[in-house]
């Protein structure tokens, strides 16, 4: 793993009978009565069973409708008719998500919805992320993106005038948009929904399994970007971990219950590691939002055309096609506890066109914030230069968005002799520190008219790096006959291959090599640049 790197290179948060009946004595064969209409009932319910049988073969999405997902798995969903939408309400069979894999539900589309994918594990994508043998974790830092939420303020005004200006305007509502006649919107703003928080209170629980050998022992030390979904998704995060302590018999229960230490302040002008906002140049810059406009312009046309003609009447701009994408996916989160439902806007779209869309959202996070702007990764340099003083125990070298005053030597608010760290953030706060990291050094530029997948992108799309509730595991680890502890990086379970350090078979590099590596968040980025005219 290196820091990010210079070399040529040709999505925030924005841009779901009676007992006791009498008989006559001079009934017949009781008995013989009783077993005929046994006999009656139990034909009746063979004939009821099969049936049933057959609605539910017939009910059974197949296709996509029983989809297969990116990884070859049957992704089984059973659907019940609404008697108020002509579109069948989707409802998984079994539960949608688990402390270990995440979210799986309609996992054909739902792991293509970019930054507004719930978290969902890449264990199965490259080497093995558990702990070789004959070596213990000695340290683990955790980044993390808060929980589903619903659309932001803006963008929910905008979503709520986009289906009002539909339902006054079309003069019909045919096939899949049968729904949007009478489809209420109810969405709220900001804030978590029910099912992001217990995606947090799920990450939370992983936390303290995946590393209990630690977390049995340590507390770790918290800190969130000041804002209410970050800050509640690392309470929440806290109360999977104190749950599962408080049920490990193993467990240090003498110890203070895990609280959120710092709370950093995203006002303009204030030094956050964890939120951008102080680089001049950066916050101007336009080539995200360009980026996806471009490619919006190419996917959006024949969508649009489509729609029209099942909403005569309706005319729809190209961000509005793409404004009822993201509908699938935060009507999915904000509906029911658990996203068992999946949103009727999502049949609105085929499975090509929601990679497109996955595509777009990646498009935007990368060169807004990663390295397809070139002050992307130097957002991420204040982390990554306080990562590597916890790491190496000593005090924050760096002259770029620290707070100086919390990170001063020896304060309470920066400890650098801990052994667990966690920090919360936004998807916008993420991107930068992995490219600053250079976890995706091996990602080019990527193209603006067609689609690169994550494997040919090196590992990186939005829905890879930063969906609701990412994490990333930045670990150290000691092995016996190694003097030296290896660091290796986990992105949603994957082992991010390192670049720009000698890694072995399993992806770590020794922390002094990691550490070198890192020598462009070390430099400062290009800092200089973000306040030069």
């Amino acid at each position: 793993m290196a820091g990010y790197s210079n070399k040529d290179r040709h999505e925030e948060e924005s841009l779901l009978g009676n007992a006791g009946d009498k008989r006559s004595s001079s009934t017949p064969y009781p008995a013989v009565k009783s077993c005929r209409w046994t006999l009656v009932s139990l034909v009746a319910l063979l004939s009821l069973v099969s049936v049933a049988a057959v609605y539910m073969v017939n009910e059974y999405e197949p296709s996509r409708d029983v989809p297969v997902d990116e990884r070859g798995r049957p992704d089984l969903m059973v659907v019940s008719p609404s008697s108020s939408q002509s579109k069948k309400i989707v409802h998984r069979s079994k539960a949608c998500s688990t402390v270990d894999g995440g979210y799986n539900c309609f996992s054909s589309i739902s792991h293509r919805w970019g930054q507004y994918s719930p978290y969902f594990s890449l264990a199965g994508e490259g080497v093995s992320n558990t702990v070789p043998e004959k070596c213990d974790v000695t340290f683990v830092q955790v980044l993390s993106r808060h929980g589903a939420r619903y659309p932001t303020a803006s963008k929910s005004k905008k979503y709520k005038t986009l289906i009002q200006a539909i339902q006054a305007n079309a003069t019909a509502f045919k096939g899949n948009t049968a729904f949007l006649k009478s489809y209420n919107y109810t969405l709220g703003s900001d804030d978590l929904t029910t099912f992001g928080e217990r995606q947090m209170v799920n990450s939370g629980i992983k936390f303290y399994q995946r590393y209990e050998d630690l977390t049995r022992k340590h507390v770790p030390f918290i800190r969130s970007a000041d804002s209410s979904r970050v800050v509640e998704s690392g309470r929440f995060f806290i109360q999977g971990l104190q749950q599962s302590k408080l049920q490990d018999k193993a467990a240090d229960h003498s110890q203070a219950n895990a609280t959120i230490n710092v709370v950093i302040s995203e006002d303009p002008g204030a030094n956050n590691t964890l939120n951008h906002n102080t680089c001049t140049a950066f916050e101007a810059s336009e080539l995200g939002d360009e980026a996806s406009e471009n490619y919006t312009a190419i996917i959006a046309p024949s969508m649009a055309k489509r729609l029209h003609a099942s909403l005569p009447g309706v005319t729809l701009s190209n961000d509005e096609v793409i404004y009822l994408m993201d509908m699938c996916a935060y009507d999915t989160v904000s509906t029911t506890p658990d996203a068992s439902q999946e949103s009727s806007f999502c049949a609105l779209f085929t499975d090509a066109e929601w990679s497109q869309y996955n595509y777009l959202q990646s498009l935007g996070k990368y060169y807004g914030y990663g390295a397809g702007n070139p002050l992307g990764p130097t957002q991420g340099v204040g982390f990554v230069n306080e990562l590597i003083a916890r790491m190496t125990h000593t005090p924050v070298q760096d002259e770029t968005s620290t707070n100086h005053t919390l990170d001063a030597p020896g304060a309470a608010t920066f400890p650098v002799n801990r052994t667990l760290y966690a920090d919360f953030t936004h998807d916008n706060g993420m991107i930068p520190i992995f490219f600053a990291l250079g976890l995706y050094n091996g990602t080019g530029a990527l193209p603006e008219d067609h689609i690169q997948s994550a494997a040919q992108a090196d590992g990186y799309s939005a829905a890879w790096t930063v969906p609701f509730a990412a994490r990333a595991y930045i670990e150290m680890m000691q092995c016996s006959r190694r003097s030296e502890p290896l660091v290796r990086v986990l992105v949603n379970d994957r082992v991010v291959p390192l670049h720009g350090c000698k890694a072995d078979a399993l992806g770590r590099c020794r922390r002094s090599d990691f550490v070198r590596a890192l020598s462009f968040a070390r430099s400062g980025g290009d800092w200089a640049s973000c306040h030069s005219s």
